[in-house]
């Protein structure tokens, strides 16, 4: 499989994984354009060692983590689109469903880089153990980590919830 393709099939996934860092759309779009550059450059670099998808997740994950220690911003809202919406759906409903996606995000961006690392990549379906490999921590690390997040994921959403008067 060609490079454009691989990047083609895998363009959700880094699309989403970069959402978690950034906020801004424009700037968003900016990191996608680092990621793929990257991903491109690295991509010959892979020796099958683990899963494709994991080793394009951490190539990924570390043009996003150089972007957060070179741009300190402050969290902004962010429109998402997943294309999760259901035909059947009521506005209300399709209301409900962007603001919960809305919280969950702007929740994990507030987490530690080593949480939000271990929380975009779990979002994406990986296993405790690609997400050890992906971020060269092992298993345990990785699970515990993602414990640790879950927590603080939970204490966030709560006071999101508290502050909206819910």
């Amino acid at each position: 499989m060609g490079i454009e393709q691989t990047l083609k099939n895998y363009s959700g996934m880094l699309s989403r994984i970069v959402a978690t860092y950034e906020a801004d759309p424009t700037i968003q779009q900016e990191v996608m354009q680092e990621v793929s550059f990257a991903v491109w450059r690295a991509l010959p670099k892979f020796r099958g060692e683990g899963s494709e998808k994991a080793f394009i997740a951490r190539v990924a994950q570390n043009i996003c983590l150089t972007h957060v220690r070179k741009e300190v911003r402050r969290p902004r809202s962010v429109e998402l689109d997943y294309d999760m919406k259901s035909e059947n759906a009521s506005p209300e409903e399709l209301t409900e469903k962007d603001q919960q996606r809305e919280s969950l995000l702007t929740a994990v961006r507030s987490l530690p880089l080593p949480m939000k690392q271990v929380v975009s990549l779990a979002l994406e379906g990986f296993s405790h153990k690609e997400i050890g490999t992906s971020l060269g921590i092992s298993e345990n690390n990785a699970m515990v980590r993602f414990s640790r997040a879950k927590t603080e994921l939970k204490k966030v959403l709560t006071q999101q919830i508290t502050e909206r008067g819910v």
